[in-house]
């Protein structure tokens, strides 16, 4: 039994009220997950480590546009302990997080199945949910809340409907960038979501 039917067999009544219940439905939101975390769809939290300045610009445009490649340099091959440092520069002061000295930026990593990143959205799901990840973000380790998230944060950005009409770059879009872009395929993972919904399609379908 592939990942992908195991889970929706195992939260069924969650997607069901949810409703992520057809095959084009069930199929993006797990090419998602396989996309976000890989194919055995476990929960995660950001690593943090880089071995390139390539692969650091290209995760974090912004944060290390204008910067020497001498400075960014600074935050490869950062052990556990120390990836810190990164996360409070990259993520200080977005996404309703403080400056660099607050600690949110690390407090508020990617996590769960869709690596939900950034203050203002573990407060809008704990707002939804009434479970509090803000005080206890680290809960997005686990399966359950990691799917709870999933389900939010598809249904608060309506991907159901990009779904229904296979607007797969939208979708890819929206959970990568966290919107709209006119580019097709300029999100981070396009073609592996691309071929991941295309193979669950199949999988949901029959």
């Amino acid at each position: 039994m592939s990942r992908a039917i195991e889970l929706s067999k195992k939260y069924k009544s969650i997607l069901d009220k949810g409703d992520i219940n057809t095959p084009k439905r069930l199929a993006c939101f797990f090419a998602t997950i396989a996309t976000e975390v890989g194919e055995q769809m476990i929960p995660k939290e950001e690593g943090g480590y880089y071995s390139t300045i390539k692969a650091l610009r290209n995760t974090f445009y912004s944060p290390f546009k204008g910067q020497s490649d001498a400075f960014v340099s600074t935050f490869l091959r950062l052990d556990k302990k120390d990836r810190c440092l990164l996360f409070n520069y990259v993520y200080s002061n977005r996404g309703g997080n403080g400056d660099i000295n607050s600690g949110d930026g690390c407090r508020y990593i990617g996590r769960g199945f869709f690596q939900h990143t950034f203050f203002n959205n573990y407060r809008s799901l704990s707002n939804a949910t009434g479970i509090d990840y803000v005080k206890t973000p680290e809960l997005l380790n686990n399966e359950a809340d990691a799917m709870i998230g999933a389900i939010w944060y598809w249904n608060t950005n309506r991907l159901s409907v990009y779904a229904d009409s296979w607007k797969l770059d939208a979708i890819r879009d929206y959970v990568n960038i966290g919107r709209g872009t006119s580019k097709v395929g300029d999100a981070n993972g396009f073609n592996d979501f691309i071929a991941y919904a295309n193979n669950f399609t199949k999988t949901f379908a029959k």
